[in-house]
Parts: C-alpha cells; structure tokens; sequence
C-alpha cells in the first residue's frame, strides 16, 4: 500500500514536493517525526492513543435494492430525520448520533464514540456492517446486535 499526497508536505524548514505516484514510506516518516516532536517513542504514542476494537460481519444474498433500502432512510438528506432514523433503530444499542459520514455507506459515529458503518457489498449481493467500541466484549456485542437488527429489517423492506 501507499499513500497519496496532493500537496508539497513542510517539516522543519524543509519540503518533500507532491509526489506524483504513492510512496509507502511517508506515513512511517510521519509517525517516526511525530514521536521525535513530541520526545516519545512510537511505543510510548500508541500508548496514548485511546483502545479501539473492530469487527465486521456481513449478511450474505442481500440483494444491492435492499440493502439500499434500508440506507436511504439513514441518508435522505435531511440531517434530523436521519439522525431520529438512526437512533430510532441503533439508539438503544449506541445512544445519540454524533455524526454521520455518507462516504462509503452510511458511517454513524455515536456520541459514546462508538461507530457503525453500514454498506452494500462492492462484488457480492451482501450487506456489510462494521462496528468500532472501546472493548473487544463491547464491540462482538454491537456487531452480532447490527446483523440481528439488520436481519429482521430484510424481511421488510421491498
């Protein structure tokens, strides 16, 4: 992997031109003069960094129509009817919405910081949900509860 940059990046008085192709290296780069800034290891940065779990699961023959569906009563356009959408299906489970992203699906991070990113698969008919919490307990329990959720939505929409 790589990673692409735009625009020149400055860094103590000198300056890497944009590059026209990914480099790989730049993010490590980044992170090493991160930790050299701040007088830390790279160790002692994750460190502070606060305890993030992921997980995913995905809901297998689900048709793209469906999946986009139950996405387009999360993604009107109309910020507070969506968010009453979402926290009428995902309150109980995360709280109050905090943001939603609509990038790539529908990525609701939640006021307790927790998120759920839902999306139609790009080469399947499956519906993919992704979940990030505090703890690994925390966050198999919001994805089995999603998919569980998920599951009981197919069965009404058209």
């Amino acid at each position: 992997g790589g990673f692409l940059t735009a625009s020149a990046i400055e860094a103590n008085g000198r300056t890497l031109k944009a590059l026209p192709t990914r480099d790989a290296v730049i993010v490590q780069i980044g992170i090493m003069m991160l930790a050299e800034s701040a007088g830390k290891t790279i160790s002692e940065l994750v460190a502070d960094l606060p305890a993030r779990f992921t997980t995913s699961d995905r809901l297998k023959s689900f048709p793209l129509e469906k999946s986009s569906g139950i996405l387009a009563d999360f993604s009107s356009g109309d910020v507070f009817r969506d968010n009453e959408n979402i926290e009428n299906v995902f309150g109980t489970l995360c709280g109050k919405v905090a943001s939603v992203d609509y990038t790539d699906g529908v990525r609701i991070n939640f006021e307790n910081s927790e998120v759920i990113h839902l999306r139609p698969s790009g080469n399947a008919p499956e519906f993919r949900c992704y979940n990030e919490a505090g703890s690994r307990q925390r966050v198999k329990e919001m994805n089995k509860a999603c998919i569980d959720i998920l599951e009981g939505m197919r069965r009404h929409v058209k």
